[in-house]
């Protein structure tokens, strides 16, 4: 490369010289033509003046100093293109010089482009020879190719001719199951139309007697509109009579009838829930009769014991009990359904826990489970629970029991809060084990700002999660005392946070030196404080190697192997080495 470089430096050169002396040249006949020309003019002007043309001598005159001008630019060139040509021809004999001294080297240059040329001729025989082979070796797997092929060819048709005998008896035997399916097809078919004429015969005669039945009905309902007329019509009468009464005694009319209209609609109201009453009756004793069913095969299901027979009599006489109770409910007028509604609520609480059977007692048969799932899954009084029971009627009014529940929550929850506030801890348990360790879990573990620019800004989310066995409080103590003057923590108290829940708080850094810092940030929970730690570290260069061994393996005198080793910079801030 050096040498090739070398050349060119000198055949650039060369051309250098070249050109420089082809310009002085045509530099020193361009000077030659200007004297001529001066030379002419001047005696021209000599002409003039003999001949006393003023005009024609001072044309020539400025013609003459501009040739003189002209003539000093081109000696002025060609001085400086003699002093380049002089230069270039002594920095041309520089190279040649030094390309002499690397003769000895050309003429070995030359003998290892032999030797390569001849090296690479000898690698081409190999490589011909190589797939001279490898074509052979192609031609025989071509043809062994070929031979299988050939087979798998001859054991398909052969295949394809079985299939073909197959599919012919397997196509007879079809034809035939289809003619016997045909058959019972076609006297299938015979007996549904049967059965459809005699279907079409009920539902004419249906049809006749609904005709009938209309013609009736349509009698009687005009039978029922004239009743109607006529009741109505006596109730205006009554009406009338009942105003000519009370005007006469003086008293408010209207008044009067509205009390009277009231009175009839309460009076129908109690008739319709004398009816529901009666209803809920039956579905109360149908219920508990399927309660009994239900532990009568219960009883046959499984061994008898004392135990079992004892709980099976308390557990009856409490449906008799809850019958009672059932019947002196619904002989309450409807003014007091709210009161009797809530002890009635309260009472089957009572029933349900005092009748909840241990879970040895166990439901074998799916029939039971079903059976299971009617009778004690669905509540005992569904009317009482209905939502389509009028809650209109039901005067609004809140519990007591509910606002005393409320009010000692409330209490509890101050209580607690005081407790945290003032640093008094409590243990968390649950009945089978105590919480040990940190309440609460950071995510991530560490705050780690890395690779910092001073005049930046830097914000990460972290999340809090509550891992103790019960509810807990958390709040914002402070931070480290040297990290105030770079980072802001932005935290909104949650309140109580239930086992598992989990809240967030913001963290602000603001890096005014380029220094690492490290600290804390500091909470306090109901089972004590704790702490995230914080840290923030400059950018660093983290040189590295990929390898720690430079493994060669085994050698043959002579050959040569090399290996890569990477070097890799993991940090943030770059670095030289050697």
């Amino acid at each position: 490369r050096n040498l090739q470089l070398l050349d060119d430096m000198v055949r650039e050169k060369e051309l250098a010289v070249q050109n420089t002396s082809d310009t002085l040249s045509a530099c020193r006949l361009q000077s030659k033509m200007l004297a001529k020309q001066l030379d002419h003019v001047d005696m021209e002007i000599e002409r003039e003046e003999e001949a006393g043309n003023v005009a024609a001598v001072s044309r020539l005159q400025a013609v003459s100093s501009r040739l003189c001008t002209e003539l000093e630019r081109e000696k002025e060139l060609e001085l400086r293109l003699a002093l380049t040509l002089k230069q270039n021809l002594v920095e041309l004999w520089q190279l040649e010089t030094e390309q002499g001294k690397y003769d000895i080297l050309r003429e070995q240059l030359q003998r290892d482009e032999e030797e390569l040329q001849m090296q690479y001729q000898e690698e081409r025989k190999v490589r011909i020879w190589k797939e001279k082979i490898t074509a052979l070796q192609a031609e025989g797997t071509r043809r062994t190719r070929e031979k299988r092929e050939k087979k798998a060819q001859r054991e398909c048709e052969e295949r394809k001719k079985k299939l073909l005998e197959d599919a012919k008896r397997n196509h007879e035997k079809a034809v035939c199951f289809l003619k016997q399916s045909m058959a019972r097809i076609h006297e299938k078919n015979a007996k549904e139309e049967v059965k459809a004429q005699e279907h079409m015969e009920r539902r004419i005669q249906a049809v006749l007697s609904l005709k009938t039945s209309i013609t009736s009905n349509r009698e009687k309902l005009q039978t029922l509109q004239i009743l109607n007329k006529a009741k109505a019509l006596e109730a205006k009468k009554e009406e009338m009579k009942m105003r000519e009464a009370i005007l006469a005694k003086g008293g408010n009319v209207c008044r009067e009838i509205f009390l009277h209209k009231r009175q009839q609609e309460h009076e129908k109201k109690k008739e319709a829930f004398r009816e529901l009453q009666k209803s809920r009756k039956m579905e109360i004793v149908s219920r508990i009769l399927q309660e009994k069913a239900s532990i009568h095969k219960q009883r046959k299901s499984q061994s008898p014991s004392k135990a079992i027979k004892a709980r099976d009599g308390c557990i009856v006489l409490l449906n008799v009990q809850v019958i009672e109770f059932c019947l002196k409910i619904a002989q309450v007028t409807t003014k007091h359904e709210t009161l009797y509604l809530q002890t009635l609520c309260s009472f089957t609480k009572v029933v349900a826990l005092s009748i909840s059977l241990p879970q040895d007692v166990l439901w074998e048969s799916g029939d039971e489970d079903t059976e299971r799932d009617k009778t004690l899954l669905v509540p005992e009084f569904p009317g009482l629970w209905s939502r389509e029971y009028d809650l209109h009627k039901v005067p609004k009014a809140e519990d007591p029991t509910l606002l005393a529940i409320r009010a000692m929550r409330k209490q509890i929850a101050e209580k607690k809060m005081k407790e945290l506030q003032t640093g008094i801890l409590h243990k968390q348990t649950v009945p089978a084990q105590e919480h040990k360790g940190c309440a609460f879990h950071s995510k991530p573990s560490c705050i780690h700002f890395k690779d910092f620019d001073v005049g930046q800004v830097y914000r990460k989310k972290i999340v809090l999660t509550n891992a103790s066995y019960s509810v807990n409080y958390c709040r914002l103590v402070g931070i480290s005392e040297w990290l105030k003057d770079f980072i802001s923590v932005h935290f909104d108290p949650p309140g109580k946070m239930s086992s598992g829940m989990s809240c967030e708080f913001l963290v602000t850094f603001k890096p005014m030196i380029n220094k690492g810092l490290e600290g804390e940030v500091m909470f306090m929970a109901q089972t004590g404080s704790f702490s995230v730690p914080l840290k923030c570290t400059v950018k660093s260069c983290i040189l590295a190697l990929d390898k720690e061994l430079i493994d060669f393996g085994s050698l043959v005198v002579g050959e040569t192997i090399s290996r890569t080793i990477s070097l890799t910079n993991s940090g943030a801030l770059g670095a030289r080495f050697k």
